[in-house]
């Protein structure tokens, strides 16, 4: 059996299809969530379970368990001009989760390693900011660099000492709000679109806006900055008073946001140690930076090593469908292969490529008789499941327990019900009536296809995501999509147990890879790795 690390783990669907091959014994597992560290003990007893691989000790790990074999895991990767002030800095830390995956392959020197990621990595979407501790690599002309732009400032809101302050960490500082406060009034003025939505939102956050406005009132009308935190702050005052409509308050906050937004991202210019080869302010405010695409840089650091430095690579994105899953999800991913041992590697072809492929119904059509439960605290003893005969071959794989656990959805409220008894199968939230689509989005032109989707029996489902927030549709139930139906999609096993609260149990399934998928690819890369240590020891 081949050892195994299982990087940025979250609930271990991927360890789980590398178990199922009975070919890999995972030693260690790195995830810093502390609800998907439970699952993963629940479902994969005697891994040791770690939290932030940053601080990882390798060279301990090698001492306790000797040679690690293989690298998994999905590093999550936003790239550096994805990010705004929402995420509280995830630019940072998405960035140094693909680098510390990459150090552990460095450090550990695997025989193969495999990465998996959404189907955009390898795009232009996802880049990397050139940083001073990857100057010497891009120097050498190994990556292939495009000069970027980042927006810093909307000409309409730009300002004369703009340049001179992004420039100077102190100024930057002085600004800059605590990240409360900016969410707060963020959260106001992405609601300002729709009057229903704004006076829900003002209601809600009254009391913690009113603590902070005092904070922000200014008399300084001479310094653009500050004086922006004050119209925005005492437009908020004025509007609890009544003196102000929405639309006046909308254009009252903007600069304040805008500022804000463009402060955010200068402080992650500083904080990444971002080299910044020029500012342009000809039209609003811009950075000008050079970047490379994430693929790039993973194969630099990876591929272009000899020997045991070094590993053959290979990539592309897969489906899932074609695997057997019952979902249309992509996944990018990354397998490699240390060059002393192969020159080549290839990844796997699903044997249901072209189809006919696995649907809803095979997924979860044997619990449609099965009585959900609202609550997680009702879960705890699980739903005795009857014997089911005739069962189709998904099923037979998934149904392992006869006791169903996570099969818990959201109590209904009287409007979304009116919603799920008017879509048929196949019919989003664009499908109801105006009268049903009212206060619920800021915009709802801009509503995403997937929300209020009922599920059609005879196909695939999407991408699964956390299906409560999209409130996803049972394909012939009035009412939600249960976590273990979505488990069942993910093609979980119902032996294999959910943890945390009704919301993150509906995340962690979303976030998963597909099992079957992953036992896919680790089928593969065992049938290749059997071949060449044969042959190396021939």
């Amino acid at each position: 059996m081949y050892t195994v690390i299982d990087l940025f783990s979250g609930a271990g669907g991927l360890s789980l299809g590398f178990q199922q091959t009975k070919k890999y014994d995972i030693k260690v597992a790195f995830e810093s969530n502390p609800i998907m560290q439970e699952t993963y003990r629940k479902n994969h007893p005697g891994v040791e379970v770690c939290g932030d691989v940053c601080g990882a000790d390798y060279p301990s790990i090698v001492k306790k368990y000797g040679a690690i074999d293989v690298v998994i895991g999905g590093p999550p990767c936003q790239g550096f001009s994805n990010a705004n002030r929402q995420k509280n800095h995830a630019i940072s830390q998405n960035n140094s989760l693909v680098k510390q995956y990459i150090r552990a392959i460095q450090e550990l020197k695997p025989k193969a390693f495999v990465m998996e990621n959404v189907s955009m990595l390898r795009s232009d979407v996802h880049r990397f900011y050139l940083c001073t501790t990857d100057q010497t690599l891009v120097n050498s002309g190994i990556i292939e660099i495009d000069s970027s732009r980042l927006e810093l400032l909307e000409e309409e809101f730009y300002f004369d000492d703009a340049l001179k302050i992004i420039q100077d960490p102190l100024q930057i500082e002085k600004y800059i709000w605590p990240d409360f406060d900016y969410l707060e009034l963020n959260v106001i003025f992405k609601a300002t679109q729709n009057p229903k939505k704004l006076l829900d939102v003002l209601n809600k956050h009254e009391k913690r806006l009113k603590k902070i406005i005092s904070d922000h009132r200014s008399l300084d009308t001479n310094d653009h900055i500050l004086h922006a935190d004050s119209v925005a702050f005492s437009a908020i005052q004025d509007y609890f008073d009544n003196k102000i409509s929405s639309d006046q308050l909308q254009k009252l906050i903007a600069p304040a946001i805008m500022y804000q937004r463009m402060l955010s991202k200068a402080t992650e210019i500083y904080t990444n140690d971002i080299v910044v080869d020029r500012y342009d302010d000809t039209k609003g405010l811009s950075a000008i930076i050079r970047s490379f695409a994430v693929f790039d840089y993973l194969k630099a650091k990876l591929g272009t090593g000899e020997g045991m430095d070094g590993y053959t690579i290979t990539a592309d994105v897969l489906s899932a469908v074609n695997f057997g899953v019952p979902q249309k999800r992509m996944r990018f991913v990354v397998m490699g292969i240390r060059k002393d041992l192969a020159t080549e590697i290839k990844l796997p072809e699903g044997k249901y490529k072209g189809g006919p492929y696995r649907t809803v119904e095979d997924a979860i059509g044997d619990l449609a008789d099965v009585t959900p439960v609202y609550n997680v605290a009702d879960d705890v003893t699980g739903i005795q499941l009857a014997r089911k005969d005739n069962l189709n071959e998904l099923a037979m794989a998934l149904r392992d327990s006869t006791v169903l656990h996570n099969h818990i959805i959201t109590k209904t409220t009287d409007v979304a019900m009116e919603r799920f008894k008017a879509l048929e199968q196949g019919q989003n939230f664009h499908a109801l009536s105006e009268d049903l689509k009212t206060n619920t989005y800021t915009d709802i032109s801009r509503t995403q296809n997937t929300i209020y989707l009922r599920l059609k029996y005879d196909e695939p489902s999407g991408t699964v995501v956390n299906v409560r927030k999209s409130m996803w549709v049972h394909p012939t139930k009035d009412r939600a999509l249960s976590i273990r139906e979505a488990a069942r999609l993910q093609t979980f096993p119902d032996s294999f147990i959910f943890c945390g609260t009704k919301d993150k149990q509906y995340q962690q399934v979303g976030n998963a890879v597909p099992p079957i998928m992953a036992k896919a690819i680790a089928k593969k890369l065992a049938s290749q790795l059997k071949k060449v240590l044969q042959e190396t020891t021939i």
